[in-house]
Order: structure tokens, then sequence, then C-alpha cells
């Protein structure tokens, strides 16, 4: 018995909970929301990287494309089920709950290769780029944008992120086009 409260005030006490906090598990971990934001939000930081001549953006450019690839592959071989034909990875938040709109993300067999082959190409697209000199910030910033992008493609599984997604991901294709398409 505490002597100072009353009944009142240890019920109060009683009833009072202290939230429950998740420790992060390797099962929950947002594979394909982290592949692919991690080239675009690491895309964002190529303007404040100091640079002169353009050799510290492409190896950066390189070294993002191939951690994303690295965690992709670590994703679909420790998490993704060959024997499965259902959606795996999959990762679904709220985004405009208002209108039910989710951020809804996953893999199945079709996208599972598609995914896998957009990292392999662009980490390659990475190094066949290297001789280019022409705004390389710039250049890079685009790159990387475009690899998130086109991760996010294959990976979402609501038709309006679909399509915005789409749209958004054409931005850098075509100015990569546009400016070094030859």
């Amino acid at each position: 018995m505490i002597p100072r409260f009353g009944k009142a005030h240890v019920a109060k006490f009683q009833t009072f909970k202290l939230p429950i906090y998740r420790t992060m598990n390797i099962a929950d971990f947002p594979w394909l929301t982290t592949s692919i934001l991690f080239p675009i939000g690491a895309s964002l930081l190529i303007p404040i990287i100091p640079d002169k001549d353009g050799k510290t953006i492409r190896w950066y450019a390189l070294i993002i494309g191939l951690l994303d690839f690295a965690l992709l592959v670590y994703a679909f071989y420790t998490r993704y089920d060959l024997s499965s034909s259902e959606m795996q990875l999959v990762e679904s938040y709220a985004w405009v709950p208002q209108l039910d709109l989710n951020w809804t993300v996953g893999a199945d067999g079709l996208s599972m290769p598609l995914i896998l082959l957009t990292g392999f190409i662009t980490t390659l697209a990475t190094l066949a780029a290297w001789p280019v000199t022409l705004k390389p910030r710039l250049f890079y910033f685009l790159l990387l944008a475009m690899y998130g992008g086109q991760i996010a493609v294959f990976a979402v599984q609501d038709m309006l992120l679909f399509f915005l997604v789409w749209e958004l991901e054409l931005i850098p294709v075509y100015l990569l086009l546009a400016i070094w398409g030859g």
C-alpha cells in the first residue's frame, strides 16, 4: 500500500500502460522500399558532394549502384521463395488514407527477375558511362533517380502509384536521352 496516494490514484497508475516498442526484425525490414528510396535519396546528395572533375561523383554513383544491387540480391536470396507463386516481400503503408491509397510494393515471379535485371543493368550502365565529362553531377543524379524509379515501376502494386512512378521515372530518362543521348 502506498501511504500518500488514495485508492483512486493507485487505480490510475494500475491502468496506465507503457507503449511496447518493437525492435526491428530482419524479417520485417522494408527491403523493396529501401531499394527504391536508397538510390533516389543518394541522388539528392550529389549536389553537396565536393568534386571538381567528376571523378568523386562517378565513384559515388557506382558505389550506390553496387550497394543497392547487393541489397536486392540479398533480399531475394534470403527472403524470396521460388516455389511460391504468391506476392512476396510485400509492404503496404497508408499513403493517402482519405482516398484509400497505399504505398504497396511486392514481388512475384514476373517482377522479381525484372527488379534484379534493373539493378544489374543500371550498375553496368554506370560503369559504361565512366567517360561522361559533360555535366557529370547532373548525369549521375539523373541516373540514380532513374534507377530508383525503374525498380519502383516493377515493384509497386497500386495502379495510381504505378502511373505516378512511371511518369516520374520518365523525366530522368527523357533528360538523359535529350542531353547525352546522341
